[in-house]
């Protein structure tokens, strides 16, 4: 973070000062004690398991300067007290990137949908970085708590700050887009990931639709062509309208899309009529899209597109966990995309499986879990993506968890198996009975949501190999 007095935070925040407001902030700003370092600001934030008030003293102890707290709880630091130390980190968050941005060297890319963020804003952190100094989020860190800490990152020498944007609810998008202003917006897919949190698609898309209602008339909104919920936003937003696609109807568009266990290629053409080919590592039809909204984020930001094409093809896999490949000594292939998982990444997911299956000649085996948040929706989508699995011919499926049985259950029903999908109640069971199965010569896809810790048996498969 830039280098900020007490006094100013204070005032940024609302905050009552208690110490001396001339101190300055010139490390951090945490919320985890663990990761306090010399002049860092530690910020308690009461939680679900614990009180960040208590670990003070061990922010203390590895250097902090000053503390965001909701009490005062000891006079041997310098403490800021506030009434919300979440609503203080924005509030924080937007002094800070308002007065850098200032400065006339920032710009402010945000990234929502309900699929695929994490990988296109790690995607956009490659392609960026060929211009200058770029810092977006670690890992998925996109609600009012990870967003503005990442934010908080930035110093006068950043050029492009990355924000990943997670729905949490009505509000909680404009909330983050008010506390940044971007100058770019990308809406990646209005789909069924929280829609029964939220009540529904519809509801959906009006949550992720806060972004392009904030751009300014200066802004960017970079939308997703193929996406009719995302192109229902055009007339919800001031700013230029930018699309991508896999339709030549799209500004910046893919075509000739292949998929190997090489990776994904297609060939890349932008408004000008330019043609590149470009050949990611990275799994999936489904991350064409991610690469073309970052390839025209690039483009529209002054980015090199020979450079940008050559960061994004140096991309050894989206995050870990995420269509994540290794091929075992024996010959086994498994792909771990375990950690977050909808209906429509299911979909695709699976799609990729069964190409890669007939490209290879390899058996395919799916082994899947719950996807989590969605309600009323839950039963019926269960059911349906088992009997997907069926009519793309995989040669087994593997359901782990009471929460994901229904995919079993649809499976057994679609009527052209017979033994084809197994159930599991616990994860040691569906290993052994995987260890027991594989013979080296399968492509095995392990995805569910994140609660379901299946990415750890998809890790698990390999250790004995």
């Amino acid at each position: 973070m830039i280098a900020i007095s007490l006094r100013e935070i204070a005032e940024a925040i609302d905050a009552e000062l208690a110490g001396d407001g001339d101190l300055i902030v010139t490390g951090t700003v945490e919320t985890d004690s663990r990761l306090v370092t010399q002049g860092s600001l530690f910020v308690a934030k009461p939680g679900e398991e614990t009180d960040g008030h208590l670990f003070i003293p061990s922010a203390i102890e590895k250097g902090a300067v000053a503390a965001i707290v909701q009490q005062k709880t000891t006079d041997e630091i310098a403490q800021l007290i506030v009434d919300d130390s979440v609503l203080a980190l924005g509030k924080l968050a937007k002094h800070v990137v308002a007065k850098v941005k200032a400065l006339g060297n920032l710009k402010i890319i945000c990234v929502t949908g309900s699929n695929g963020k994490t990988t296109t804003k790690n995607m956009l952190r490659e392609v960026l970085s060929t211009v200058g100094n770029t810092i977006s989020p670690e890992e998925s860190f996109n609600n009012e708590v990870g967003a503005p800490y990442s934010m908080l990152r930035i110093n006068e020498e950043t050029k492009f700050l990355v924000v990943e944007m997670g729905a949490g609810g009505f509000g909680t998008i404009r909330y983050l887009a008010q506390m940044c202003e971007p100058d770019l917006g990308i809406e990646l897919k209005v789909g069924l990931a929280h829609a029964g949190e939220f009540g529904g698609i519809d509801a959906t898309e009006k949550i992720k639709a806060e972004l392009v209602e904030e751009l300014s008339s200066e802004g960017i909104a970079l939308l997703n062509f193929d996406d009719e919920r995302v192109m229902n936003m055009v007339h919800k937003t001031k700013a230029k309208i930018v699309t991508f696609g896999l339709g030549s109807d799209s500004d910046y568009s893919a075509s000739g899309v292949s998929i190997g266990l090489a990776g994904t290629s297609f060939e890349y053409e932008t408004p000008d009529g330019s043609k590149s080919q470009v050949n990611l590592k990275i799994l999936g039809e489904h991350h064409v899209y991610n690469a073309l909204a970052a390839l025209a984020a690039g483009e529209l930001l002054g980015a090199d597109r020979d450079k940008t094409i050559k960061a994004i093809e140096s991309m050894q896999l989206a995050e870990k966990w995420r269509m994540e490949l290794n091929i075992a000594p024996n010959g086994l292939t498994v792909i771990n995309d375990a950690y977050n998982s909808s209906p429509d990444s299911m979909r695709a997911a699976l799609q990729t499986l069964a190409q890669l299956g007939r490209l290879s000649g390899k058996k395919t085996v799916a082994v899947m879990g719950e996807m989590a948040e969605l309600g009323e929706f839950s039963s019926h989508e269960h059911d349906a993506i088992g009997r997907i699995a069926v009519r793309l011919n995989l040669g087994q499926v593997v359901v782990v968890g009471k929460a994901a049985k229904l995919i079993h259950m649809g499976a057994s029903q679609e009527g052209s198996w017979d033994g084809e999908s197994e159930y599991f109640d616990e994860i040691s069971d569906a290993l052994g009975y995987l260890r027991g199965m594989l013979t080296g010569d399968e492509i095995v896809l392990v995805k569910s949501s994140k609660s379901a810790n299946l990415r750890f048996l998809g890790d698990d498969l390999l250790k004995e190999i």
